[in-house]
């Protein structure tokens, strides 16, 4: 709705968010990266209007430079620049799931870890995320602070995960979502206790 996929209407997008909401999505998911920030500003008047009804998920971690260059940063310190940036884009007191969009390996897991912990003590996220890694790597997260959500590609071209990453989610109690393939999988909702699961 906001960049990769061609030109964008945003009457039409506002209409598709409120179309897909009537049809029971609840989960809504976003990056800063996405429009460089344009996407995050785009759902603040959705989400303003059916925060009770929807869980909010963004993610951080996907640096992009003016000229289109794009690196990876997940320190502790930009942790906490990037959520105060994306609560101030989505127009909110606090992001549901918050996603490391892609991992720094010269960055401790420790360190990003640890300070995405930080913002659940804070109250400025509800849940922790991770995108694109490894069984090991969800493992460690996971001994951390609880991780809620993996993101991975896992379609019938994209099998990979099946490996350690797939059998780790499961050991930990997850369940799993399919993304990039013809199976759908599983859609994310919440628990009675409002934490997101799967149904």
């Amino acid at each position: 709705m906001s960049e990769f996929y061609g030109p964008t209407d945003p009457s039409a997008a506002r209409r598709t968010l409120k179309t897909a909401l009537d049809a029971g999505v609840t989960l809504f998911d976003t990056a800063d990266m996405y429009g460089q920030g344009d996407n995050e500003r785009f759902l603040a008047p959705f989400l303003a209007a059916h925060r009770d009804s929807v869980v909010i998920a963004t993610k951080f971690g996907t640096v992009r430079a003016g000229d289109g260059s794009m690196s990876i940063r997940t320190d502790a310190a930009y942790v906490h620049q990037a959520v105060d940036a994306s609560l101030d884009r989505l127009g909110a007191d606090v992001i549901d799931l918050y996603y490391m969009h892609r991992r720094d390996p010269r960055v401790p897991l420790a360190e990003s870890v640890g300070a995405m912990a930080e913002l659940v003590q804070r109250g400025k996220v509800r849940f922790l995320g991770l995108s694109e890694v490894t069984g090991a790597e969800l493992r460690e997260a996971h001994a951390i602070h609880p991780i809620t959500a993996v993101q991975s590609e896992w379609s019938l071209f994209t099998r990979d995960i099946e490996t350690s990453l797939v059998t780790a989610a499961a050991e930990l109690g997850g369940c799993a979502r399919r993304a990039g393939g013809a199976d759908p999988g599983h859609s994310p909702a919440r628990t009675p206790a409002g934490e997101p699961g799967c149904r």
